[in-house]
């Protein structure tokens, strides 16, 4: 049953990245891009009708990891609690940057809450790309130093970075240089995710321009996997152990590069839906890459004193878990319901729907 919600937690998680991730790409597109009034409305429109929709699939998450791994939940919130509250006031300023824009047509106050949207869209990515680096990484979980625990097992606390920046370092910072890397990836590959989607979904002048973008940065980001693979065996001795173990987990990172190489040929595609397709297989196949090589662990432990948290050690009690499954089917059809006829109403171009407007 701790597989059964293991695998329902990381498909949300999956979800939001590729759905939630579009919404951040077109913030910081919107805020590199969008010097037109026409192409800032074209960006807009595109996310206007998911993005709130999108952000649902972290709360679902959130609610999971309550409910079927309690222990974590409180362990993850807690030691995370800075860039919890951080990530929080982003997606607070995201949201009102959308929704006040259009409230008053003054260009000092359009230009205000531009810069909120796409500045928050920008923070945002970087700082997801740091909370998956913290989790491959690991925490002090019990705050151990000299071989003693100075808390309970699952008890860590981070501060922003540590004066080293240095990911081994006995306690650690939410930022070193490995976070940031991690942080920097993500930057990059929503930033093209958010540049297909803007494509797909409208006519904009810019797409041109943004296909261009997608083919160059995607340079950029196959140099950046190539030296996070690389430097990944520092912080784990074993980090491809799983792969090793279960070879058909090949499985996603061949997805990965799938979407890698397509992005590649973006410029040449005959359908725009393509090149979102490309990004959303590179995104889904490394979020669960990552996942499956740290599993079954959810949050490693840097120490020997204290064991990591895994799914079976932080799990809520099996006959919780098995009375879940029934309300979880009944949520899951109304989702899909939801979804396909949010997609059928708003199908095709949003050049002209005027999301904001008033």
């Amino acid at each position: 049953m701790e597989l059964f919600w293991y695998v329902v937690l990381m498909f949300m998680l999956a979800m939001y990245v590729v759905l939630d991730g579009y919404d951040f790409g077109a913030g910081i597109i919107h805020l590199f891009f969008g010097k037109k009034e026409e192409d800032k409305k074209a960006i807009v429109n595109a996310i206007g009708p998911f993005w709130d929709a999108n952000e649902v699939w972290i709360i679902a998450a959130g609610g999971v990891l309550f409910f079927a791994f309690p222990t974590l939940y409180a362990s993850s919130f807690s030691g995370f609690y800075l860039p919890l509250i951080m990530i929080l006031w982003l997606l607070i300023f995201r949201a009102i940057g959308l929704e006040l824009r259009g409230q008053v047509h003054n260009p000092i106050w359009e230009k205000i809450w531009d810069k909120a949207f796409g500045v928050a869209s920008l923070l945002l990515a970087l700082f997801f790309g740091i909370a998956l680096g913290n989790v491959v990484r690991g925490v002090n979980l019990g705050m151990v130093e000299n071989g003693v625990s100075a808390y309970e097992a699952h008890y860590f606390f981070l501060p922003l970075w540590n004066p080293t920046f240095n990911p081994m370092a006995q306690h650690q910072g939410i930022i070193d240089w490995f976070t940031i890397l991690l942080g920097i990836i993500a930057v990059v590959i929503l930033t093209m995710h958010g540049a297909n989607w803007v494509i797909f979904k409208t006519n904009s002048s810019l797409n041109e321009r943004l296909k261009k973008l997608v083919f160059r940065l995607n340079f950029v980001l196959l140099g950046l996997i190539v030296i996070s693979v690389s430097v990944w065996h520092i912080i784990d001795p074993y980090p491809f152990w799983n792969f090793i173990e279960e070879p058909w987990l090949f499985i996603f990172p061949l997805i990965m590069l799938t979407g890698l190489f397509g992005m590649f040929k973006v410029r040449t595609f005959k359908k725009d839906i393509y090149g979102f397709l490309f990004s959303s297989l590179f995104l889904f196949g490394g979020f669960a890459s990552t996942a499956a090589s740290i599993f079954p662990e959810l949050l490693p432990s840097t120490n020997e004193v204290n064991p990591s948290l895994t799914i079976y050690n932080v799990a809520a009690d099996e006959y919780g878990l098995g009375v879940g499954v029934s309300w979880f089917i009944v949520a899951a059809i109304l989702v899909v319901v939801y979804f396909v006829i949010q997609h059928k109403v708003f199908k095709g171009k949003m050049d002209d729907i005027g999301y904001g407007e008033h």
